[in-house]
């Protein structure tokens, strides 16, 4: 398939193996420990036309279809989930919503910052005592003279420190539930807009996750997003294509360990290790199966909920299982702080809980399932 930009799925597959093999896989040890994303790598992700991966080609993007953006982001994961959970809510969740609900002198305005990489993006949901049950935000916004004013804390916040650009949601009166949340795009620099706490994670070091706090930010009209009272309603909608793409980055690693378990096996051969590994072949090609089949139905323009919270539900647990298991098929060495082993073990334990957790998935596919037949 050739995309509008003229470079084909597997130009861009290759572009991101070649990123991977040159700048990300060199780097990604300090960048675990450091907690830090190497400057040099935000450059080439942008350099290399990936940052505007998804968006349309009219605002400069190369406007790729879902499955080459879950290709791109499995092959980057195998490098490093880390740069691969930043690139996918660049993508999925702020160049996303902006795209979709944006004005079109919103789009104009944002989406060629965006696709270039000169501007970073992210997504302000989650906060401190509000997760998967995004109706019950408590962060207010009032309208005022010539716009808004936000007031709250956001938590969990991927890029937020070092993001241009954060798509952010906030409600009028909490009372209200759904309705009354709105959308809005908050530039980096707003005056009463701050980071709060930088939260030091298990994995996916290297890829920031902080607190935002929110005291008398100032919005211009400008800065709603699509409709008011419309917020949640977006926010679910980036969150269903996102979580493709946060499956694909869990595809990644999950892959990396299996590989990292198959030289380990070789080197001590071992009935039960092969039988580990064959084990762990079948959950990789299962989980592969299903974020690529999710990809598919998203592309062909039909509804992909269910088939991307299964993709979600099972890419995260083949990931847990292949590196944990890879743990033991390693030894003593998978143990040692930093070991490949150890770091995909790190990583793998984060994409149960993010972008929705397993327990949500589940939710979520058993109500279509079951009560909707």
């Amino acid at each position: 398939m050739t995309l509008p930009d003229g470079r084909s799925a597997t130009d861009w597959v290759q572009v991101a193996r070649d990123l991977a093999s040159d700048v990300v896989r060199p780097r990604a040890a300090a960048m675990d420990r450091e907690d830090r994303l190497p400057e040099e790598i935000r450059r080439e992700l942008a350099a290399r036309g990936l940052m505007g991966l998804t968006a349309p080609t009219e605002y400069g993007g190369a406007n790729a279809d879902t499955r080459t953006v879950a290709a791109v982001l499995e092959t980057l994961s195998v490098a490093s989930a880390a740069v691969a959970t930043i690139l996918s809510v660049h993508l999925a969740v702020a160049t996303g919503p902006v795209v979709d609900h944006g004005s079109e002198t919103q789009k104009r305005s944002w989406v060629p910052h965006l696709a270039s990489g000169e501007w970073l993006g992210a997504f302000a949901l989650t906060e401190p005592s509000v997760g998967s049950d995004a109706a019950h935000l408590t962060t207010r916004y009032t309208r005022v003279d010539g716009g808004f004013r936000l007031r709250g804390n956001k938590m969990f916040t991927t890029s937020a420190e070092s993001a241009d650009l954060i798509v952010l949601f906030a409600t009028r009166d909490p009372e209200i539930g759904p309705h009354g949340i709105s959308a809005f795009a908050v530039p980096k620099g707003t005056h009463g807009l701050s980071v709060g706490q930088r939260l030091d994670k298990l994995g996916l070091r290297g890829s920031e996750t902080v607190e935002l706090v929110l005291e008398d930010v100032q919005l211009p009209e400008g800065s709603l997003l699509g409709a008011e009272g419309h917020g949640l309603r977006i926010a679910l909608q980036a969150l269903a294509g996102g979580r493709i793409g946060i499956a694909a980055c869990a595809l990644g690693v999950a892959r990396a360990a299996f590989e990292e378990m198959r030289t380990a096996a070789a080197r001590e051969p071992e009935d039960w290790k092969r039988s580990a590994v064959a084990r762990a072949f079948g959950e990789l090609s299962a989980a592969a199966t299903l974020v690529y089949h999710a990809a598919d139905v998203k592309d062909r323009g039909l509804p992909f909920v269910d088939e991307a919270s299964a993709a979600k539900l099972v890419a995260s647990q083949a990931a847990m299982h292949i590196a944990s298991i890879g743990m033991d098929v390693a030894g003593p060495t998978g143990t040692r702080s930093g070991s490949p082993a150890e770091r995909l073990l790190r990583d793998a334990r984060v994409f149960p809980i993010v972008e929705g957790t397993t327990e949500i998935q589940e939710l979520i596919l058993g109500r279509s399932l079951v009560d909707r037949t």
